[in-house]
């Protein structure tokens, strides 16, 4: 897939644009100002703008859907910084920008880098853009969940003087963030809300899989990856409803549900386009 300058340029805008907010926010750690300021905020929904047109301007071509790993994590950063954004409004948590938008930066560009391919006949299917969808907003939001858990464990971990953070602005960064039991109680609601869309992604792949990829459900490594994680994230429900689970051991099983999401997706389907150049 040849891009003409003028989209290229775009690409290049947006990533641009992601690392000037990311930048000001890392110079800006010191201050003790509470609102971000216009330039900044105007940068910011530019770059969010931008990206959502680039990645369906690049998904949806001659009435074709194209798609692959890095569509998959191009999309789920940008609805993540979304989420983040509204996240900010409502609470003191600006310091996730400096996570997010790298991230996003990077993860705008891949599909510039890595086309993927077209999605023959299963993108004929009603059901596959609601199911898309709703991998996605799973996805995007257990990736907010993810970083609130590394954040969390840095905290805790600084709390009882065992973090190496040092107290200049990677200490700041720490001290932006909202108290260690308000960032849990938004983890856990990331995680619900996460785990009912995985749910709703795995039914719909289980029951409708012949509708939407033309072939009976098969388990290869990508559903065993997905049933996993989302084994994972309801048993850490379960175990904080039923004992209590919090703390550390509510981060692991965190960061373990969502290590094997990665896997079931955006890591297998790496592996395939890019390690072994299948589509």
């Amino acid at each position: 897939m040849q891009l003409r300058f003028e989209w290229l340029a775009l690409y290049v805008a947006v990533a641009a644009l992601y690392l000037l907010v990311a930048w000001r926010e890392w110079a800006g750690l010191r201050s003790t100002a509470q609102r971000i300021p216009l330039w900044v905020g105007a940068a910011l929904a530019l770059a969010l703008l931008l990206h959502g047109g680039l990645l369906f301007q690049g998904m949806y071509q001659g009435g074709a859907l194209r798609f692959g790993f890095a569509h998959a994590l191009s999309a789920t950063l940008w609805i993540t910084a979304l989420i983040v954004c509204v996240e900010v409004v409502f609470s003191a948590s600006r310091g996730m920008f400096l996570l997010v938008l790298p991230l996003a930066a990077f993860a705008s560009f891949l599909p510039v880098v890595f086309p993927g391919t077209i999605v023959g006949s299963s993108s004929a299917s009603p059901l596959f853009p609601l199911h898309l969808l709703l991998a996605i907003l799973a996805y995007s939001l257990l990736t907010i969940a993810a970083i609130h858990a590394l954040l969390m464990a840095t905290m805790e971990r600084r709390l009882h003087g065992e973090s190496a953070v040092a107290p200049g602005r990677l200490g700041f960064v720490i001290d932006k963030l909202p108290p260690l039991l308000a960032m849990e109680s938004v983890l856990f609601r990331l995680i619900t809300v996460g785990f009912v869309l995985l749910s709703a992604t795995l039914v719909s792949g289980i029951f409708f899989s012949e509708e939407l990829f033309g072939r009976p459900l098969r388990l290869d490594h990508k559903t065993v990856f997905a049933l996993a994680a989302w084994a994972v994230f309801g048993g850490l429900l379960v175990g904080r409803r039923g004992f209590g689970w919090r703390g550390r051991t509510a981060l692991r099983w965190t960061l373990t549900g969502f290590a094997m999401l990665v896997l079931a997706y955006i890591g297998s389907h790496f592996v395939l386009e890019v390690l072994l150049r299948r589509g």
